[in-house]
């Protein structure tokens, strides 16, 4: 089929892929253009030393992966000698478990070593420096250079332009489309614009006003001369590529000499317009010179896991700049403000052509079905990741943890607070502990609630899941159902839609019947053309055109955005407002006494604006813990005024302030989903346990037409079992990988762990036993009828 008129900005690994995945689609007007020379422009992919471990903690950065090497593998660009991650202390031995669970859960074969083992695999290891590994043999070494040469050779066999020494000085736009591409020899007009740029990528995307949260480091990449050990070795490569992260340190072959790559040094970040031309660059732009001092304990430590190299010298090295973001992923998709001009940025030789196929899916389909890609769209971010000062200080402090053990409560250090709700000092004397949540303060638990402790059977987590908890959340879990909390909700996004075609706008755009008497609350889903989950939303009527959408980020308002008719605004009014959820079986002796609103009539899922004492509120009878009461907003100059009203009301009835890690537990005990958590772009509502919330009997709306109502193939499914897993662990049927789990937590009234869990519907039925694989070890689990708690309803009813 003949397609819109396209440039692709950039001739790395990641332009290239994407030209000739384009061009296979069948789109015949393609141009990719880049300032250097071809089939090494320059870029960080004209010196990237290749290695690619499919290992992470992300689904789909795993998936990108393993296409990755698959089409590589097929093009011969690719030495599959496979990866070998070490490990040299008991912390990283168990992790080493943890990353092959990953592995398991998301497809790709792996094998835990012990030391023994590893040396065998890997003899150059010295003895005694190693305590096991972790083996992919499935992993190896792209050959960059040449994959960009491939496959561009295969774009232009098809007719696609490749235009070298091109530099781009400006894209031209009309209106809110693109329209071209201005270069040192000519105007290119186009329909589309993909800018493959990478460390050029700020810039170039800053000509149509676009902010890229990504920054250019230096990292360090030395060469031995020849190892004795190994002399004589005629192929490239034999040995595995290996990983040594305990210190930031990773090695591959080069026939008798070894490459080593470095991440322990300070970091280097460089201004994206300080980054020297083609032409005035010694080697290339993406080239700076080795910092030798810099080196110096790399070289100390390789010696000593790997003594072979004792006899040998550093002969040349590199300090070769890569993209690091804020938050250690791509960037892709469609500029919020600019139709047609796209991105695909950040993106390493690993993930490759994987993007490129993620990237062509979604230009001519107008959605990606290969993989979920919502933690890699560039329009997840808010307004203060894009600052400058951020950008720089996240990026660099993610190259100082890139090779870190991470826990997946760990949050950010700094920059912190960042936001902060109006509750925020209150919560501080309350002896609030923070984690960080897309910028916000968000409490954990409260150390004032310690003495709560006393005489109560409180479930002690294994010593991973007792990181960034305490027995005190499980406390707050259990007042929560016994009395009153209240519940911090301000860091949840929230959406003012509103106009003469609010509710016409929000029929078409969400599953359910929103187009109810004023005071409804709705829970829906969001759609995208494929009929996978964009997001879960609850839509409330507080007028007759004037809607507030509980949202999940900024994706959800990029999405609305994008599909708004002239009649409609939307508003994100997060920032201005607060809410408090206040939820137990006091909630109504609570706040009943502060308002006029008749609580009483106001029932499940309705709600009504009104006053609690001097504060005026909107107040929705709704309820993420499965507890009697409300979600009060106010604007966030009353939030201080609201929080001291109902803790001051409180004292009578034994309140608490509850905090995240008791929120969790209560959630999942009902059974309630967290989109991007639970269910994903990648699956639909009736497999994830959502068809309820799909109304088919109402005219069309986004994604009705590609639904399939049918019996699904698999299903998001509750387990229990007796300890507390974490999430992404693999759940075996046997010796058989069947799934994996999404959302884990101990819930606190039922005595039990919670684990929700993907898997074949034939395993979903209650009462069967599956395992799952929690580091080295098998724990069985049982499917379970849910919600676990309170399935008639009654409390959240009364």
């Amino acid at each position: 089929m003949a397609g819109p008129r396209v440039v692709i900005i950039g001739a790395g690994v990641v332009g290239a892929a994407l030209a000739d995945e384009l061009s296979t689609r069948g789109w015949d007007d393609i141009t990719v253009v880049d300032q250097g020379p071809l089939p090494t422009p320059g870029g960080s992919s004209s010196h990237a030393p290749g290695l690619v471990f499919q290992a992470n903690s992300s689904k789909t950065m795993t998936e990108l992966a393993r296409y990755t090497v698959e089409k590589l593998v097929a093009l011969d660009c690719f030495l599959q000698v496979g990866g070998l991650e070490v490990a040299t202390t008991p912390e990283r031995h168990q992790e080493l478990y943890r990353r092959h669970g990953w592995l398991t859960s998301w497809g790709v074969e792996g094998t835990v070593l012990d030391a023994q083992q590893a040396h065998k695999l890997y003899p150059l290891l010295g003895e005694g420096t190693v305590l096991g590994g972790l083996h992919v043999p499935t992993d190896g070494l792209a050959k960059a250079v040449k994959a960009v040469e491939v496959q561009l050779k295969r774009a232009e066999a098809r007719g696609v332009r490749l235009l070298e020494r091109h530099e781009v000085l400006d894209v031209k736009t009309e209106g809110d489309r693109v329209t071209g591409v201005v270069t040192d020899q000519g105007e290119l007009p186009a329909d589309i614009v993909v800018c493959c740029a990478g460390i050029w990528g700020p810039k170039v995307a800053g000509l149509v006003g676009m902010t890229l949260p990504l920054v250019p480091l230096a990292h360090q990449l030395a060469w031995t001369g020849q190892v004795p050990a190994i002399a004589g070795q005629r192929a490239e490569a034999v040995r595995p590529i290996l990983r040594h992260q305990d210190a930031d340190l990773y090695y591959r072959d080069r026939h008798d000499t070894i490459g080593i790559g470095y991440y322990g040094h300070r970091p280097m970040p460089v201004d994206v317009n300080d980054i020297l031309s083609v032409d005035k660059a010694e080697v290339m732009p993406s080239v700076q010179a080795f910092t030798e001092e810099d080196f110096a304990e790399a070289w100390q430590e390789t010696q000593r896991l790997l003594p072979s190299t004792r006899d040998a010298k550093i002969e040349e090295g590199i300090n070769g700049l890569f993209s690091f973001t804020v938050d250690d992923m791509p960037l892709l998709g469609e500029s919020p403000t600019v139709h047609g001009f796209w991105v695909a940025e950040a993106v390493w030789v690993t993930h490759s052509a994987g993007v490129a196929h993620a990237m062509a899916e979604w230009l001519v389909d107008g959605y990606c079905s290969s993989y979920d890609l919502h933690e890699c769209d560039v329009n997840r971010f808010e307004q203060h990741h894009l600052a400058p000062d951020y950008v720089k200080a996240r990026g660099c402090q993610n190259f100082v943890e890139v090779y870190d053990i991470k826990h997946p409560l760990q949050p950010m250090e700094d920059p912190r607070p960042l936001r902060t709700s109006p509750f925020y000092q209150r919560q501080k004397e309350l002896g609030a502990y923070f984690l960080e949540a897309n910028g916000w303060e968000r409490p954990q638990w409260y150390e004032l609630n310690v003495d709560l402790i006393e005489d109560r059977e409180i479930h002690q987590p294994n010593d991973w899941a007792a990181q960034y908890w305490s027995p005190i959340a499980a406390v707050e879990a259990q007042i929560t159902r016994e009395r009153v909390a209240l519940y911090d909700m301000t860091a949840l996004k929230r959406l003012m839609v509103e106009g003469r075609g609010a509710a016409e706008f929000l029929q078409r755009m969400t599953t359910g019947d929103v187009d109810k008497s004023v005071g409804s609350v709705t829970y829906c889903l969001l759609l995208d053309i494929d009929g996978g989950i964009r997001s879960d939303v609850t839509v409330a009527r507080l007028a007759k055109d004037q809607f507030q959408v509980g949202a999940n980020g900024n994706l959800d308002v990029d999405w609305f955005t994008r599909h708004l008719p002239e009649d409609v605004m939307v508003r994100d009014i997060t920032a201005s407002t607060c809410c408090i959820g206040v939820w137990g079986p006091k909630a109504r002796g609570l706040v009943q006494p502060l308002t006029k609103i008749d609580l009483t009539a106001l029932k499940y899922f309705r709600g009504a604006q009104g006053y609690i004492g001097n504060v005026p509120v909107t107040a929705l009878r709704l309820s993420y813990v499965g507890e009697l009461g409300w979600e009060l907003y106010t604007t966030a100059d009353m939030g201080l005024k609201l929080w001291d009203t109902l803790w001051e009301a409180g004292q009578d009835h034994g309140v608490i302030a509850g905090g995240r890690a008791a929120f969790n537990s209560l959630r999942l005990e009902k059974g309630y989903r967290s989109f991007g958590t639970d269910m994903t772009y990648e699956h639909d509502p009736f497999e994830a346990g959502l068809g309820f919330a799909v109304k088919l009997a109402k005219d069309e709306f986004v994604g009705k037409s590609a639904l399939k109502p049918d019996e699904p193939k698999r299903k998001l499914t509750c387990l229990t079992l007796d300890d507390t897993v974490m999430g992404k662990e693999p759940v075996y049927d046997g010796e058989n990988c069947v799934g994996y789990v999404t959302s884990a937590a101990y819930g606190h009234t039922i005595g039990k762990g919670i684990a929700y869990a993907w898997l074949p519907a034939e395993l979903a039925n209650p009462g069967q036993t599956v395992h799952i694989g929690y580091f080295d070890r098998r724990l069985p689990a049982t499917v379970a009828q849910e919600p676990l708690f309170d399935p008639k309803m009654t409390r959240l009813r009364g």
